[in-house]
């Protein structure tokens, strides 16, 4: 038999007595008071009463002489019930997703990059590397909401150390369609064929104290351009017949071998070593020509610099940020790959730096950079570069901290890219990179890489302009 409807009402006026105990419920239960107020556990409290009461008219006959135990255990089992059914009301639905920030007092300073460790298979084998989840950030879409420079599609290198020149012979095509010369494409293979003598040479005369890899600097391009001229990509490709991708692996180590048994033999007849250099990339690019032909004229490659693309070589200059030299001085870039340790680096502090970089695109310059990109923050497979939260805030990013991992090397000059457009998402600016490495023809934007403020901040260590783009820049050094 089902009891009098009065004996509910009782029970449920003594659970909201409980209720408005304020003092109570907020501060022994808060989320318990919460739940009291959603229309869910309203409805599951409905549905528990009847069981309530029938419950509670057993007590009362038990206990019908001792009020006061009866009354607690009225109030003791209505918590219990009210905090299950405020349980119950919390798994009806998923939990809200929460944005996982980095937070220094009240204040929220960025979001938190966790980070994870990453899987993919390369030349057969697999290779584990740390990462992040890069879905989470936001970044522009598309090339094309970039403001762009012009320039030629993107190239890749393959299996080749030549992204030196790769950046700088873009960076050059970009300069001559500025400069109203037209559109050419210009070959890298030629420089890097001239660039493989020259170094072979300085390594002679050193006995060999002098680097030797194949990597370069954009510089360099400028010199060998000045020494041997330049040539259109058509006239040298730098490919035997029947190869369609670059592979120097071989070519370098016939090369190493051989002037390391100079060295070993001390053998320093600088005449007779590169010509044998010569002869062993002769036999992997094939042999340059001394001679092309342009619109029907017959020319010198250095006639082809000098008459058709006529490039103001000596006006481009190169900057780096470092605290080993006085601001406002130039001086030796110490990195391996200036293996002339030219010091034609203008040094300036980062802020100068990185805008320099910012306003000479604005004002439709291209920059060539060069810096480090062994980074977890960097993917080719996502085509973006930024620096994650478990490296260094973007706050936090100084003269200090760039210094710190330049010294320390793990800020180190591994490759050159060409930056030709730049936008603005969200509070970050953003720069579009031309790349020739594989990981950027990997990835979405075939070709390209979405660099992030803080990544060219930290990871970017010298760059090259046109002078007229950081004139007021050069005046500094000429106060000087």
């Amino acid at each position: 038999m089902r009891p009098h409807p009065a004996e509910p009402a009782v029970l449920l006026a003594l659970i909201k007595i409980l209720i408005q105990e304020e003092d109570f419920f907020i501060k022994k239960s808060p989320e318990l008071a919460k739940i009291l107020k959603t229309q869910v556990a309203i409805e599951i409290i409905n549905d528990v009463f009847y069981i309530l009461n029938i419950f509670f008219l057993e007590v009362m006959m038990s206990f019908k002489n001792s009020r006061g135990l009866f009354l607690l255990a009225v109030c003791l089992s209505g918590l219990l019930i009210l905090s299950s059914a405020g349980c119950k009301a919390e798994k009806q639905g998923p939990a809200p997703v929460q944005k996982t920030v980095i937070q220094v007092g009240d204040k929220e300073i960025q979001a938190k990059d966790e980070a994870i460790y990453k899987t993919r298979e390369y030349n057969g084998h697999k290779h584990e590397y740390l990462s992040l989840d890069f879905s989470k950030i936001d970044h522009p879409a598309s090339v094309s909401e970039f403001q762009q420079v012009f320039h030629q599609p993107p190239l890749r290198q393959y299996n080749t150390g030549t992204c030196w020149c790769f950046s700088t012979t873009s960076f050059l095509e970009s300069e001559l369609k500025r400069l109203g010369r037209g559109e050419f494409k210009l070959s890298e293979m030629y420089t890097v064929y001239w660039e493989y003598v020259e170094k072979a040479r300085r390594f002679i005369k050193e006995k060999g104290n002098s680097f030797l890899g194949e990597g370069s600097e954009h510089n360099a391009v400028f010199l060998r351009m000045k020494q041997y001229g330049a040539v259109p990509a058509s006239a040298y490709t730098g490919l035997l017949p029947g190869r369609t991708e670059h592979d120097h692996s071989a070519l370098f180590k016939e090369i190493s071998d051989y002037l390391e048994f100079c060295k070993k033999n001390n053998y320093w007849d600088e005449e007779k070593a590169v010509a044998y250099v010569k002869l062993i990339l002769n036999k992997h690019l094939g042999e340059p020509p001394a001679e092309i032909e342009y619109n029907g004229q017959k020319m010198t490659p250095k006639d082809f610099l000098d008459k058709v693309l006529r490039l103001p070589l000596d006006d481009y200059v190169s900057f780096m940020s470092f605290k080993y030299l006085p601001f406002y001085t130039k001086g030796e870039y110490k990195a391996p790959d200036n293996w002339w340790h030219s010091q034609d680096y203008y040094n300036v502090p980062l802020d100068e730096f990185y805008q320099a970089i910012v306003q000479a695109l604005k004002n439709g310059y291209s920059v060539a950079l060069g810096g480090d990109v062994s980074e977890p923050g960097i993917s080719g497979d996502e085509g973006l570069a930024i620096v994650p939260s478990f490296d260094i805030l973007p706050a936090l990013i100084d003269q200090e901290a760039r210094e710190f991992r330049f010294y320390n090397n793990t800020s180190t000059d591994d490759h050159a890219i060409h930056c030709v457009g730049l936008t603005q998402k969200g509070d970050h600016t953003w720069f579009l990179i031309k790349d020739s490495g594989a990981g950027a023809h990997r990835g979405p934007f075939k070709g390209y890489i979405l660099y992030r403020d803080d990544f060219v901040k930290l990871k970017m260590l010298v760059f090259t302009v046109h002078k007229d783009a950081v004139a007021d820049l050069l005046k500094k050094f000429e106060q000087k």
